[in-house]
């Protein structure tokens, strides 16, 4: 018989690898830098399941299947990793420009409340962000690295995964709804 595992376990799992792949470059600017994210990015995978639940920052619920219907960018998170904190401008500017258009999702893991409602402080409005301390919407998708981007077409289809800079970021939506 198998003893039960630490329910410490999959955050713990997580964070390890968060660890070693936030900052890795060296000599880099690590917004731009491809290699710091720790992920590949890959293009045109198959549809994702949105049937998932969260909680935003402000302790509303949330439907990840309100996602459906429009494109969306699904951004994975941490508020201590440096390559995240230099994307919220870009993230943001994404959004404004989209708004209605485009459903731009924050998830902010792997760290304790506050410190992922400080960070989201500073991400713009038209930003849903959600508090995934747990890492269990990380989990759904298959996120084991930040910073990740999931870009999603208006089917759920999944059109791009893993780091992306501002600009291949914005070209991509761009293609979606244009």
């Amino acid at each position: 018989m198998r003893s039960p595992a630490s329910p410490l376990a999959g955050p713990a799992a997580i964070l390890l690898l968060v660890l070693t792949a936030c900052g890795t470059a060296t000599g880099t600017d690590s917004a731009t830098d491809s290699t710091t994210a720790g992920s590949e990015v890959v293009e045109r995978g198959p549809a994702r399941d949105l049937d998932f639940a969260s909680q935003t920052v402000a302790g509303e619920s949330f439907d990840g299947t309100t996602l459906a219907g429009k494109p969306a960018v699904l951004w994975f998170w941490a508020p201590w990793c440096p390559t995240c904190r230099a994307q919220i401008e870009g993230v943001g500017t994404l959004a404004e420009r989209h708004e209605g258009e485009v459903n731009v999702v924050g998830v902010g893991a792997l760290d304790d409340p506050e410190a992922i409602a400080g960070f989201a402080d500073e991400v713009a409005e038209e930003v849903t962000v959600l508090t995934d301390q747990k890492g269990a919407v990380w989990r759904h998708f298959g996120v084991t690295a930040q910073s990740t981007y999931l870009v999603l077409d208006e089917d759920g289809a999944e059109v791009a995964s893993g780091f992306l800079d501002d600009a291949r970021l914005a070209e991509l939506v761009d293609g979606l709804v244009g």
